[in-house]
């Protein structure tokens, strides 16, 4: 018998949370979106229209829906990372189900109370971490599962963030300063990169970390000399920095379409003249990158010991020249390694046969042929966001789930780790002991 298809609301209606609920529009046999909880009017009036519900299943906080009782199988919860406590605990103690974008804690007692939430209510939480999701890191998981390279003994993962990126979330945006959105840049940015290390390492856990990082570049004393505070209204280096606004945003006015125009959200078609305006204002968006209020680091290492004597590392550089996530594993027979952007990894293990490669090894190409992290117009990193979204109607339906499907117990390795990894950046670099 076919199962009905899981009726969600969605918590928070930003970028992330519609992102998932397209499965509802492509696939409404497996989701069917039938609320929102948002205090964003025009966020509230755009989801009732596009998933054809009633005003009366509009409501402006999760607290607001959660007095209502359960009125769906599952919550979408994309609010904002610091603001998870309050948008899930009361809907999961209502009996809801939930996807809960990650990270879903901004520190480690968070994580502990949404974890014992979750067991009290016996909820099914799924976290998103769609990376596991694409093709390239699913495709080198199945090699590790299959025992291709054998035991693992190292693992390095290396993010280059691009200068356009970190510009729009980390230094002009909403993750640049850690006291107000509560996660640093390591939880924001990479906590995706250490959940993958602990699910390619998921026969040992780690015991150790350590870490090392700064706020390099963007400061005022690195701004070009005679630079402006506003970039298109008081800069005379507007058309020559590469970081003004106009030359990221006005120039290319569709890539972080969804962050840099939000305050335009209210107007159906924005044209290019309001754009202008709004990056002449007061707009945080507009601000010279090296005069805002930006705190993050923005470049940081990591060195992780596991329980069997296995180690890893994890290098986060931001500001690069394009964004690339690169991957390389080391094991007993073998090694895996790879580039996301290029969604392409090779398999080589050890084989002294004269007709080898140079008499070492055989190395297996497998080129997956999908664009790397932002795929369309929903983002799709690497193709794995409709699948995430797939995979967690058959986790709420009792269904097999994939390999890469990730309960919130499942995820608590990788946000550890990235606490104890800041809180030792904080230290200098002292190995801090990780206690699951």
């Amino acid at each position: 018998m076919k199962n009905s298809p899981v009726t969600a609301i969605i918590v928070g209606a930003g970028h992330r949370a519609m992102v998932y609920s397209k499965l509802a529009l492509t696939d409404p046999d497996k989701l069917k979106i039938v609320g929102v909880a948002d205090p964003n009017p025009v966020r509230r009036k755009h989801c009732m229209e596009t998933f054809g519900f009633g005003e009366d299943m509009c409501f402006e906080s999760a607290q607001e829906l959660a007095e209502k009782g359960k009125l769906a199988d599952a919550i979408i919860n994309g609010t904002m990372d610091e603001v998870h406590i309050e948008t899930s605990v009361p809907l999961l103690n209502c009996g809801y189900d939930m996807l809960l974008e990650k990270p879903f804690a901004v520190n480690e007692e968070e994580m502990r109370t949404l974890v014992d939430c979750a067991k009290k209510n016996n909820s099914k939480v799924m976290i998103c971490h769609v990376l596991r999701y694409t093709p390239f890191y699913y495709g080198i998981k199945e090699r590790i599962v299959n025992g291709e390279i054998g035991d693992i003994i190292n693992i390095q993962t290396n993010e280059h963030v691009s200068y356009h990126h970190l510009s729009t979330s980390y230094v002009r945006g909403k993750w640049a300063n850690s006291d107000k959105c509560h996660t640093t840049m390591l939880l924001a940015k990479c906590c995706h990169d250490l959940d993958i290390i602990m699910w390619m390492m998921a026969d040992t856990k780690p015991v150790q970390i350590s870490s090392f990082g700064s706020k390099y570049q963007f400061k005022p004393e690195n701004a070009p000399e005679g630079a402006g505070t506003i970039c298109m209204k008081d800069c005379p280096l507007v058309d020559t920095c590469i970081y003004s606004t106009k030359r990221l945003y006005i120039d290319h006015p569709d890539r972080w379409s969804f962050y840099v125009w939000d305050a335009l959200e209210n107007i159906e078609n924005p044209t290019i003249e309001d754009k202008i305006a709004l990056m002449k204002s007061d707009n945080p968006y507009a601000r010279c990158m090296y005069k805002c209020d930006n705190n993050v680091v923005d470049h940081q290492s990591v060195l992780i010991n596991f329980a069997n004597g296995a180690t890893g590392t994890h290098n986060m550089v931001g500001g690069s020249s394009e964004p690339m996530r690169r991957i390389h594993i080391v094991g007993t027979k073998g090694e895996i390694y790879g580039n996301f952007e290029e969604s392409k990894f090779y398999v080589s293990t050890i084989d002294p046969s004269p007709d080898a490669h140079n008499g070492e090894c055989r190395i297996e190409e497998v080129d997956l042929n999908v664009s790397g992290d932002m795929v369309g117009a929903y983002g799709g990193h690497g193709g794995g966001d409709e699948r995430l979204a797939e995979d967690f109607v058959k986790f709420i339906q009792g269904e097999k789930p994939s390999l890469a499907c990730t309960s919130i117990f499942d995820s608590v390795a990788g946000h550890l780790a990235v606490y104890l990894a800041d809180e030792s950046r904080e230290n200098g670099g002292i190995p801090m002991k990780v206690e699951l």
